[in-house]
C-alpha cells in the first residue's frame, strides 16, 4: 500500500508540474490563437488510459505468458531429489521473506538464468533454467533463488509495471501535444487534424519512447541491486557473490525472450550507449556493491 500511495503521489506531482510548464511555455494559448484549444485534461485522461492499459494487462497475464514463452513446467509433484530441494528451498526463503510460497518451475535452456514474475506478491512464479541447475552448485542456486524471492517480496513486478505506466502516459501525452503544436503553428491546419499532427506525433512518440525506456531501465537496474542484497540476506552474502561470479565467468547473453529479460538474474554484457538500455547492472558492479556491504 505504501508503494502504491507513493506512486500516486509522485504521479500527481508530476502532472501538476507538467501542467504548469505547458502553461508557462504558452502552448495552450498559442493553440487557442490558432482557433483550436487543446483540452489538456481530456488528453491526459486519454493518455493515462492508453499508457496504463498495456502495462497492467501485461502484468495481469505475466505468469501465463512467462510459462508459455519459456515452456516452463511447474513442479507440482517433484520428479527428482533436485526438484524436491528446489521446492523446499523456495518454501523456506518465502517464509523468511514473509510471502506465500510462489509456484516453482523449471524451463529448458542451456544458459544460467532464472526469473520471477506475477501480478501479486502472494501469487508469483519463480522459474529456473536447466542450465542453471546443471552448472551451478547448490549454494549458488540457493543464492539465485534468494535473489528471485527478494524480487517477489519487494513487489518489483508491480513497481516496474507502475513506472512503465507512468512513462507510457507521458509519452502518449507529450507526443500528442507536439503533434498539435506542429500541426497548428507550422502546417497551419485550421480544422481537425492535418498531416502535421500524425507525422509529428509519431516521430515524437518514437523519440520520447526511447528516452522513456532509458528511465524504466534505470529503475530496473536499481531493483537488481536491492534483490542482490535480499538474496544475500536469505542465502548468505558469500553465496550471492559466488553465484554472481559464476555468471560473470560464463560471459553468455541471456536466452530468455526479450519481454522476459528484465525479470532474469542476468541479461548479458552490453557496452557503450547500450548500457543505458540494460535492465541489469554489469555483474562487476553488482559484485562490488555486495562486497561493500
Amino acid at each position: 500500500m505504501k508503494r502504491i500511495l507513493l506512486f500516486l503521489g509522485t504521479n500527481i506531482a508530476v502532472l501538476v508540474v507538467l501542467s504548469v510548464v505547458l502553461r508557462l511555455l504558452g502552448i495552450d494559448s498559442l493553440l487557442a490563437e490558432q482557433g483550436t484549444q487543446l483540452n489538456l485534461q481530456a488528453l491526459l485522461i486519454f493518455s493515462a488510459v492508453v499508457g496504463f492499459s498495456g502495462s497492467f494487462i501485461s502484468l495481469a497475464i505475466s505468469k501465463w505468458s512467462a510459462k508459455r514463452l519459456t515452456g516452463a513446467r511447474v513442479i507440482d509433484t517433484p520428479r527428482s531429489a533436485v526438484e524436491s530441494w528446489l521446492l523446499n528451498t523456495v518454501q523456506r526463503q518465502a517464509k523468511l521473506a514473509g510471502i506465500d510460497t510462489p509456484e516453482v518451475a523449471v524451463y529448458e535452456s542451456p544458459d544460467i538464468n532464472a526469473f520471477a514474475t506475477g501480478a501479486r506478491r502472494n501469487s508469483a512464479l519463480v522459474a529456473v533454467s536447466t542450465g542453471l541447475l546443471q552448472r551451478l552448485d547448490k549454494d549458488e542456486v540457493e543464492a539465485v533463488l534468494g535473489h528471485e524471492i527478494s524480487h517477489v517480496a519487494n513487489g518489483d513486478m508491480v513497481t516496474l509495471a507502475l513506472i512503465q505506466g507512468v512513462v507510457n502516459t507521458f509519452v502518449v501525452f507529450l507526443s500528442r501535444v507536439v503533434g498539435f503544436v506542429v500541426d497548428r503553428l507550422i502546417f497551419r491546419t485550421e480544422r481537425g487534424y492535418g498531416p502535421g499532427f500524425f507525422i509529428a506525433s509519431i516521430v515524437a512518440q518514437i523519440v520520447l519512447g526511447i528516452l522513456a525506456s532509458m528511465i524504466v531501465m534505470w529503475f530496473s537496474r536499481q531493483r537488481e541491486f536491492r534483490a542482490d542484497f535480499g538474496g544475500a540476506k536469505l542465502a548468505g552474502k558469500d553465496k550471492m557473490i559466488q553465484a554472481l561470479e559464476k555468471l560473470r565467468r560464463t560471459h553468455e547473453p541471456s536466452q530468455l525472450p526479450e519481454s522476459m529479460q528484465a525479470f532474469g538474474i542476468s541479461s548479458g554484457r552490453p557496452t557503450g550507449l547500450r548500457q543505458l538500455f540494460m535492465s541489469h547492472p554489469p555483474l562487476e558492479q553488482r559484485i562490488a556493491a555486495l562486497q561493500r556491504v
